[in-house]
Order: C-alpha cells, then sequence, then structure tokens
C-alpha cells in the first residue's frame, strides 16, 4: 500500500516540526501503537497491565523523537506509513519487552521467547534483524517460498506460527525451509546465522 497524502502531510509536517504536527501524529497512530504492544505481549505469552502498556507506547514514541526524528527521517516511502511504524513500533517492543520480563515468568512461550536464553539453537530477534540489508541482498538469490519465509523470519521479526498462518504451510517446516536456505546462502558465500 502506498503512503497516503493524509500521512505524507502529516510526515512533513513533524519533520519540518510544524505547531501540533507531533500531537496529531500521536493522536492519528496511537491507537496503531496500542494494537501492536498488545498483539506482540500477547503472542509471547505475556499479560500487561494497562501501566505496561503505556510504557510501552511511550517508550515507542520516545525511540521515534529520538535524535531528530531519525526514525521518521528514515522512512523510504515505500510503503504505508502505518505498516512502517508497525514494524519498527514491532521491534521496539520485542526489545523492551526482553529487557523487563525474566523468561521463567511467562507463559505459552513462542520460539523467540525460548531464543532469549543462551541454549536456544536459533538466533534471537536481535541478532535476526542486525543484518537486514545483508539479508535483503541476499535474498535475490533464493527463490519462491524460501525467499518469502526468509524475509519473514528476518526482516519481518516474524515467528514460525506467524509465518506458518500467513503462508499456509505447518509450522513445524519453517524451521527446515529456513535451515534449507541458510545453506543455500552460505554456499554462495553468505554468513547467516
Amino acid at each position: 500500500m502506498a503512503l497516503s497524502e493524509i500521512d505524507r502531510n502529516l510526515l512533513e509536517r513533524c519533520l519540518q516540526q510544524k505547531p501540533r504536527a507531533w500531537e496529531d501524529f500521536v493522536d492519528r497512530f496511537m491507537g496503531l501503537m496500542i494494537h501492536v504492544v498488545n498483539h506482540t505481549a500477547q503472542s509471547r505469552g505475556m499479560q500487561l497491565t494497562p501501566e505496561d502498556r503505556d510504557d510501552l507506547c511511550a517508550s515507542v514514541f520516545l525511540v521515534m523523537i529520538d535524535n531528530d526524528l531519525a526514525v521518521l527521517r528514515n522512512f523510504r516511502r515505500q510503503c504505508s506509513l502505518a505498516t512502517y511504524l508497525t514494524v519498527v513500533a514491532r521491534r521496539i517492543v520485542v526489545r523492551e519487552l526482553q529487557t523487563r520480563k525474566p523468561v521463567e515468568h511467562l507463559t505459552n512461550q513462542s520460539p523467540e521467547i525460548y531464543a532469549l536464553s543462551s541454549n536456544y539453537p536459533y538466533p534471537s530477534i536481535e541478532q535476526r534483524v542486525s543484518d537486514q540489508e545483508e539479508i535483503a541482498r541476499m535474498l535475490n538469490t533464493l527463490n519462491g517460498i524460501e525467499a518469502e519465509v526468509v524475509r519473514m523470519f528476518h526482516l519481518e521479526g516474524k515467528s514460525y506460527q506467524e509465518i506458518s498462518m500467513q503462508i499456509g504451510m505447518a509450522e513445524n517446516s519453517i524451521g527446515p525451509i529456513l535451515s534449507r536456505a541458510r545453506d543455500k546462502l552460505r554456499h554462495a558465500g553468505a554468513n547467516l546465522t
């Protein structure tokens, strides 16, 4: 989906630090941020208090205004602003949840939660998103479903369950697909772990 005219104008107003631009931005996207916080916590089996939810939303907005609105300045305008903000917010919330809650206090743990412990064989979310540009370049060497699964896992930070639901494949097939794709990328000179 393309960047809408309303969002384009709002973004420009924020970047130019026009009066009330930031307040309008927060008003427009607060509902989205609450949804992202709730969904991210729920997908990790975590219960949030209203205070926790508010703190996480505030953390997301603080990161957005940090470094002279660097997050907004880095928006490439190749998708909708809401899509971009969802990805950014999800990563911030995941990072915050990792630092706030110990693993043993979580229920219904997903693969990402186990990834927080050092003995889990898959890379952590932080490791997965660290080399995004390199991964995007290497995706061109993969075909079809492999490229899609690698993109969703490494670039979008989706869980095996989310990928499975989106592409209509058994959840236990995602790991082997990622393994085969990593092997292909290694043979092509890439080092994806």
